[in-house]
């Protein structure tokens, strides 16, 4: 699985920083210009983790998300700070041609936790690595949970990053929305509901069980960081992301920053919260983390 994302993905030179933009939707923009492409500064198939950052960085997408439109901002920040990132796109409905192909995060987590493993385990592999760093947004704050706690991934990851987490699960009443959105790209609604991930978050599903057995959604060994925004309006309310644990830190970005005013979709594209997650990577060596206006992404 690795071997298909990084084998046609040009190399970056690692002494050249990439441009950064501050905007979710260039992901999106990226997607039409280049379908099935990977995020600037992903998936270099030439590098090689240094002493400084030893573990690569996999980036995980939301819900209608992938490799490409998730990581626009996140994916040349992490590779201009030095680390090796990766970036997959899972859980695409199968059969289907671009763009529906481009969407990930519609089949059950189950199954999506399992293409995780197979591509981490590529990374490490083609990197030599012996653990991994995940960064997730939404869906991807909540999936590879699954995996770390029953499919053997507590081993392979040291830190874990979640940008708009859910750790209590959602309302799925919206799920209609996203079925018909997807109808109106030239999908079949007959195959789309219900689809499994929209069930599986539900409050109180077998799944959410599942996460938060034992009391917790946190596996011990494993440091968690929770970055969250009081406007997210996806997850509602923003603190069912917001849950304590004996090595978790929980950040909302409004706290000392009220002029940040990202929803579930610009918050992954806040300089706010890439300083946050380069300092959640890296706490030993920490940055300044800027408080610059942000506009939500998402219309009303």
């Amino acid at each position: 699985m690795l071997a298909a994302v990084v084998g046609g993905a040009p190399a970056q030179a690692r002494e050249a920083p990439l441009p950064v933009t501050y905007d979710f939707f260039a992901g999106a923009r990226d997607e039409l210009a280049h379908p099935g492409g990977s995020a600037p500064g992903t998936n270099d198939p030439n590098c090689r983790p240094s002493t400084q950052h030893p573990n690569p960085v996999v980036l995980v997408h939301g819900t209608g998300g992938n490799r490409q439109t998730n990581w626009a901002t996140l994916g040349p920040v992490l590779h201009n700070a030095g680390y090796c990132v990766y970036a997959l796109t899972y859980g695409a409905l199968p059969g289907t041609s671009w763009p529906i192909s481009a969407l990930g995060g519609f089949i059950s987590m189950r199954d999506s936790a399992h293409q995780l493993a197979r591509f981490v385990d590529g990374v490490l592999a083609h990197t030599g690595a012996h653990q991994v760093d995940i960064v997730g947004h939404s869906e991807g704050t909540l999936m590879p949970n699954y995996w770390v706690k029953y499919l053997g991934g507590a081993t392979k990851v040291d830190r874990y990053v979640s940008i708009a987490p859910y750790w209590k699960g959602q309302d799925s009443s919206g799920c209609n929305e996203a079925v018909a959105a997807i109808a109106r790209l030239g999908g079949d609604p007959a195959t789309l509901w219900p689809y499994p991930e929209c069930n599986e978050e539900q409050y109180g599903s077998p799944f959410m069980r599942a996460i938060n057995a034992g009391g917790t959604p946190y596996v011990p060994g494993v440091v968690y960081t929770n970055i969250m925004s009081r406007h997210d309006g996806i997850v509602v309310p923003w603190t069912d992301g917001n849950v304590p644990g004996p090595a978790t830190t929980n950040i909302v970005v409004q706290d000392g920053c009220a002029v940040d005013r990202s929803d579930h979709l610009s918050l992954v594209a806040s300089p706010r919260t890439a300083g946050f997650v380069l300092n959640a990577l890296d706490p030993e060596h920490p940055r300044a983390v800027r408080c610059v206006p942000v506009a939500p992404g998402l219309p009303g």
